[in-house]
């Protein structure tokens, strides 16, 4: 379900509204709010009323759980131009342009939000240690692609051999070579 709430004709140029909508995108409700809360910007207060009022309306006319809305969609767009004049030299005027905003807002439960899945590479950090047999420890061992120590206590503990081994498994691989700056540094560093 997703709750609506508009804000039209607000004196505040849509460049500058857009800067603090973007701070709340995709945001919590209850984190929006203090967001803009602690945002010295002027279209900081005119959001957070407008977030109350699609609250309210999520609240009143859907019957949705204010705690479990998120700011799904937020879009500035620009509304009338009002045009003034600036005296200017020798008598002539110069066009302001006073512009306008018009804020339409969305909220969206969360059950509708697509959860993210845990990435491969924090489950990949963690170490694993395992209990099998000296056998199997003395088999991977052989192969050539991990090193495994065999602790008393039967547990071992997998790590990256010390030196790069190809695909193969047999003649190791050449590191990077370093050239220009980094060489020269590197040399320094050596000497040292």
């Amino acid at each position: 379900m997703h709750a609506k709430a508009y804000l039209r004709n607000i004196r505040i140029s849509p460049r500058k509204v857009r800067v603090v909508a973007a701070l709340i995108r995709g945001r919590n409700v209850g984190d929006a709010k203090v967001q803009l809360t602690f945002a010295m910007r002027k279209a900081a207060v005119p959001l957070i009323k407008l977030i109350d009022s699609a609250i309210a309306n999520a609240t009143h006319n859907l019957k949705l759980d204010p705690k479990e809305l998120y700011i799904s969609e937020i879009f500035v767009n620009e509304g009338q131009t009002l045009k003034r004049g600036m005296p200017r030299a020798r008598g002539s005027s110069y066009t302001i342009r006073k512009r306008m905003s018009h804020i339409s807002l969305t909220l969206s439960e969360k059950k509708d939000r697509n959860t993210p899945h845990e990435s491969k590479t924090v489950v990949l950090k963690k170490k694993e240690k395992k209990v099998v047999s000296k056998e199997k420890a003395i088999a991977v061992k052989k192969d050539g692609h991990e090193e495994v120590v065999v602790k008393k206590s039967g547990v071992i503990e997998k790590k990256k051999p010390s030196t790069p081994v190809s695909h193969a498994g047999k003649t190791p691989v050449k590191s990077r070579r370093l050239t220009g700056i980094a060489r020269r540094a590197f040399h320094e560093h050596e000497d040292k």
